[in-house]
């Protein structure tokens, strides 16, 4: 199927169960190999160059080392809040995961991405580092949901447990959710809950932290009230999995920090972003132990 926009073409691959992934928005390909942390992903092409060769997925992979006052939520949930947005270093939060796998979609890869993020020191690699990660691994690919694959694309789950294969220890983000909604909207028999059952799974009782999600379409497979839904199911999980935490993304993301598509975050929503995930590890995992807040912002 093909959508237009302001980027042009939008290419969405259809998957099992006519489930539908986001390729589209997407600026070129970056190279799917393993480089030190900090030190971007390779090259990217620029947005108008993008839109004239196509969509393509957006992939990025790096390996190495060195990377308040409680509120109530709707849920009823304890929630522990915080400015989103930089903040300066000193008094930063320090985190007691110094192992991080990171697995993500687009929204992950614009993360480590020079075109998106000049920046090395603001990239989310050198954030992690900050808290006291100090090894990391991030794989994100465009489109990418927990359950459907595009070609020649792993899904999270298959990303996830080739890690766990090779003995991995230590922490979890789970960047993922944005394509798990709209598969699901657009017909999708894996429910939400047993998409994120699949992943914690894979975490074994170690600390996850998920990083919920948000877009400001109205309508589609996309639609903010989708997103929502799979919000709410991330919130229903919590009391199944007493290593799970909640970065409430959703809750802080401004409009202003969103590209045209409603979906993918601008340079400066990328920049927040990666401060905001590794300052919500530090939260969420401390060096004292795991917060006793379930969900933070």
């Amino acid at each position: 199927m093909q959508r237009h926009g302001r980027f042009g073409s939008r290419r969405l691959a259809v998957g099992a169960c006519a489930a539908i992934a986001l390729v589209g928005a997407v600026v070129g390909v970056a190279a799917a190999r393993v480089i030190p942390v900090g030190h971007g992903a390779g090259t990217r092409t620029s947005r108008a160059a993008a839109s004239r060769h196509g969509a393509a997925a957006r992939t990025a992979r790096i390996a190495g080392a060195g990377a308040q006052s409680g509120v109530t939520n709707p849920h009823g949930l304890a929630v522990a809040g915080r400015a989103a947005g930089p903040r300066a270093g000193l008094g930063a939060p320090r985190t007691s995961c110094q192992s991080v796998a990171h697995v993500g979609d687009s929204t992950s890869v614009d993360l480590i991405s020079p075109a998106f993020v000049p920046n090395p020191a603001e990239r989310i690699a050198a954030r992690y580092a900050q808290v006291g990660v100090k090894h990391l691994s991030i794989d994100a690919s465009g489109g990418r949901s927990i359950v459907e694959e595009l070609p020649g694309q792993r899904n999270g789950y298959q990303v996830a447990s080739a890690w766990r294969a090779r003995g991995y220890q230590g922490c979890w983000v789970f960047a993922l959710g944005t394509n798990d909604a709209a598969n699901v909207a657009a017909g999708s028999t894996v429910g939400m809950m047993a998409r994120i059952e699949q992943m914690m799974a894979v975490a074994h009782g170690e600390p996850v932290m998920w990083v919920n999600t948000r877009t400001l379409l109205s309508s589609g497979p996309y639609a903010s009230a989708n997103e929502r839904a799979w919000d709410k199911t991330l919130v229903r999980a919590l009391a199944k999995y007493p290593n799970m935490r909640i970065f409430d993304w959703s809750g802080v993301a401004r409009p202003a920090w969103f590209e045209p598509d409603g979906i993918h975050y601008n340079s400066l929503g990328c920049v927040i972003r990666a401060k905001a995930i590794a300052d919500a590890l530090a939260m969420t995992f401390p060096l004292h132990g795991p917060s006793a807040a379930q969900i933070v912002r």
